[in-house]
């Protein structure tokens, strides 16, 4: 693995708040309880870490809150693992000025979606990612066509992986036929596993990378199962990945925050309260939630 790749088991931080009456909702975030959980999740195997994602609600923060969480996962990772910064905005100025943020503080890398709240046409798509890279820290552009409402086609990704310092492509589209076409059409790009329910299909297919949410919660069990993946161990990687799909099905649902950080409740971290717009799961939810969670739980006891 090498920094110019991002590629490996980075995680999608959850960020975790405490009470403040002064803050808004009542919560700020928790920055002393986020540094640890950073330095444990590169303790137990993953590469690093990703701040400021969806998973890390970059969008309910003010600005200023949202530039200490990314230094306080600087900070706290240092050089023992990789720091790949969200810097998601609604125009290509606003995600170019993240991502030169993210620079002067020590990122190691950016993490992109198109416009946010904005259906970008092609142009403006090759646009947004150009203005991103020209910062010059390695960029994983981020599909997401189920929230953006734009899909980063295989050929539109190749169009974008042309431009310097794009070195990544984050594919959540859950369609892991395009892990192969985007290795065809785009050969020197880091194809990153996006959706936490097909990491296995995708690491199959060539995937040489995992940005993660569920191992927020399971990280040595999650680093164990790219490690089986990339080795191709698929017995092995089989046995731990399909107990665990059913909780890691949360992680492709609306409700993917509130269940990660319902997970680490579960095992024992504090995965704690979101800020609106997200609000708390409901009794047939978490139900739900909870046998899934059990199942996965008692899979790794037992193994």
């Amino acid at each position: 693995m090498t920094l110019d790749r991002l590629d490996g088991v980075i995680v999608a931080t959850a960020l975790p708040y405490a009470e403040d009456t002064s803050a808004p909702a009542g919560l700020r975030p928790d920055l002393d309880r986020y540094a640890e959980h950073c330095r444990w999740l590169v303790d137990n195997g993953c590469r690093g870490v990703g701040p400021n994602g969806s998973l890390g609600e970059y969008s309910s923060l003010t600005e200023t809150e949202r530039r200490s969480v990314a230094r306080t996962a600087i900070e706290a990772v240092g050089a023992q693992g990789v720091v790949v910064v969200g810097v998601h905005g609604v125009g290509a100025h606003q995600a170019r000025s993240w991502a030169e943020k993210a620079a002067e503080d020590g990122a190691d890398g950016v993490l992109c979606l198109p416009p946010t709240m904005y259906r970008a046409n092609h142009g403006e798509v090759i646009h947004h990612f150009e203005q991103v890279a020209s910062v010059g820290l390695p960029v994983m552009v981020y599909n997401n066509p189920v929230d953006t409402k734009v899909d980063l086609t295989p050929a539109l990704v190749a169009e974008i992986a042309a431009i310097d310092n794009v070195v990544a492509i984050k594919e959540f589209s859950g369609d892991v036929r395009r892990v192969l076409e985007i290795r065809e059409l785009a050969p020197e790009l880091t194809v990153v596993a996006g959706a936490d329910d097909v990491v296995l299909e995708s690491l199959l297919m060539g995937a040489t990378g995992w940005f993660a949410g569920f191992p927020n919660v399971f990280p040595a069990a999650s680093a164990k199962l790219f490690s089986l993946a990339r080795e191709g161990k698929l017995d092995e990687a089989r046995a731990l990945y399909e107990p665990l799909v059913a909780a890691f099905r949360w992680d492709s649902r609306v409700e993917f925050v509130q269940a990660i950080k319902y997970g680490m409740d579960v095992v024992g971290r504090f995965g704690g309260p979101c800020r609106p717009p997200r609000g708390p799961l409901d009794e047939d939810q978490l139900a739900r939630l909870e046998a899934d969670m059990r199942r996965a739980v008692e899979h790794l006891a037992g193994a």
